[in-house]
């Protein structure tokens, strides 16, 4: 593959480089990394399709793939829920992805290893501590999260969850809800919500990232911390880690 994207210094560094993907409501990311999960690339960005099917998904990742370089293995963001690398949601994105074997076919379109996690799970991985309880959360066109435990991880399926007034916390916190109701009451809902979220799970930190982290605004709590898009790719390295 021709190499567009300009390594760092780390870039001849020995062992497999993993081709990390991050697929969003709204954009896909992509980044090379090293075994130890250091960027060897910059991170680049093309905007996620209207009606994203997985055949324009993964025409976009190839011609991505092209422009970062080579690589010799695929860690894939997914915002759904993924079990054995077959995807069982999608709200939002197309058509076609409800039980889709995601990693047999992207696997055979760009001729590598693939392995597949939810998006949040995979943000968690390149951000946690790896020590006690802590939570993690995306904010962008949806709301994930994930649960770690000692470094453990427990997926959550909470964006769809019961939050307030009958509403989820997508319907509330949600790319269409910061839209709707602006930088100051999406905030303040947000706030809510991390107050409810301590006080059932009790976390000891609390990592909020995704798209729109770059929208809250201080002040959080002392044990809560935004994490930014390139923590999100740099934990595909974990998902080759035994």
């Amino acid at each position: 593959m021709k190499k567009n994207a300009t390594p760092s210094s780390d870039a001849q560094s020995n062992g497999p480089r993993t081709l990390a993907v991050d697929i969003g409501g709204t954009g896909i990311k992509t980044i090379i990394l090293d075994p130890d999960g250091k960027p060897l690339t910059e991170r680049e960005r093309m905007p996620t399709p209207p009606r994203a099917t997985p055949k324009k998904v993964m025409s976009i990742i190839e011609q991505m793939a092209h422009q970062q370089g080579e690589f010799d293995r695929v860690s894939v963001g997914f915002p759904g829920v993924v079990k054995d690398g077959r995807l069982l949601t999608a709200f939002n994105l197309g058509p076609g992805w409800t039980r889709f074997d995601f990693e047999k076919a992207l696997s055979r379109q760009l001729m590598r290893p693939v392995r597949i996690a939810n998006d949040a799970d995979v943000q968690g991985m390149g951000s946690v501590s790896g020590e006690g309880i802590e939570l993690v959360i995306t904010l962008g066109t949806g709301v994930g999260s994930s649960l770690f435990v000692d470094g453990h991880l427990a997926h959550l399926e909470m964006g769809h969850h019961p939050f307030r007034k009958g509403r989820t916390y997508e319907e509330e916190l949600g790319n269409a809800a910061f839209k709707r109701k602006g930088p100051k009451k999406w905030n303040k809902h947000l706030l809510e919500a991390i107050e409810i979220l301590s006080r059932t799970f009790n976390y000891d930190r609390l990592y909020i990232g995704g798209g729109n982290s770059k929208h809250v605004r201080p002040p959080l709590p002392p044990n809560v911390r935004l994490v930014s898009n390139i923590e999100g790719l740099l934990g595909g390295v974990m998902l080759w880690r035994e």
